[in-house]
C-alpha cells in the first residue's frame, strides 16, 4: 500500500459520513462499503493474501474517486468549507462537522474580509459582495456614512435570534443576511 493509499484511508477513516454517493443514510452513520473492504483486509492473516485484499481494495477507492463517487476531504477543507458557507441556512450534514462534537466548538461565529463591490438596492439598502464571493444584504434601515468601497475592511458576526451585523470599514453595524 503505497503512501497515499494510506493517506486516503486515515482520511476517511476521520470521517465515516464521507463516502459513496447514495440516498441519504439513517442517523447512525455507516462506512462506505469501499472504505469497508480496505479495513477487512487487515484481519487476513497470509501475506500475500493481505497484500492482494489492500491493492485490490486500493485500486477500487482510487477508481471510485477518480469517478467522484467517492470524496476525500481533510478537517482544513471541512472548516474552509464552513467559513464559505457562513450565514446560509443548511441542514446539519456530517461532511460538515454536524454532529461532530470537536467542531461543533470551532464553530464559526463571524467571518472578516475586504468589500469586492458594493451597491445601493431597494430603499437604499447596501448590498456587500466581498473577496470571498459572498454577498450580503442590509435588512435594517440604519446608515452606513460611509459609501463602501472596494478593498475596505467588512466584518459579519452572528447577532441574536439567529441575525447578523456587518460592519463596513469600521462603522457601525447593520443587520444583514447572506444572499445565495
Amino acid at each position: 500500500m503505497t503512501r497515499s493509499q494510506i493517506l486516503v484511508a486515515a482520511l476517511l477513516a476521520g470521517f465515516p459520513a464521507i463516502g459513496v454517493a447514495q440516498s441519504p443514510q439513517p442517523e447512525a452513520q455507516q462506512r462506505p462499503e469501499l472504505f469497508e473492504a480496505l479495513v477487512q483486509c487487515r484481519s487476513i492473516t497470509d501475506d500475500a493474501a493481505r497484500l492482494q485484499c489492500f491493492d485490490t481494495a486500493a485500486a477500487n477507492l482510487q477508481a471510485a474517486t477518480e469517478r467522484r463517487d467517492v470524496v476525500v476531504v481533510d478537517r482544513a477543507q471541512v472548516r474552509e468549507s464552513r467559513r464559505r458557507l457562513f450565514g446560509l441556512a443548511l441542514p446539519r450534514l456530517p461532511i460538515f462537522g454536524g454532529g461532530d462534537d470537536e467542531e461543533e466548538e470551532q464553530e464559526i461565529t463571524s467571518i472578516e474580509s475586504n468589500v469586492a463591490r458594493a451597491y445601493q438596492g431597494e430603499m437604499g439598502r447596501w448590498v456587500v459582495t466581498l473577496e470571498d464571493g459572498s454577498t450580503w444584504a442590509q435588512t435594517d434601515n440604519n446608515i452606513i456614512a460611509g459609501r463602501p468601497r472596494p478593498g475596505q475592511p467588512v466584518s459579519v458576526h452572528r447577532a441574536a435570534l439567529g441575525t447578523f451585523m456587518m460592519r463596513v470599514n469600521g462603522q457601525p453595524g447593520v443587520r444583514a443576511q447572506r444572499r445565495m
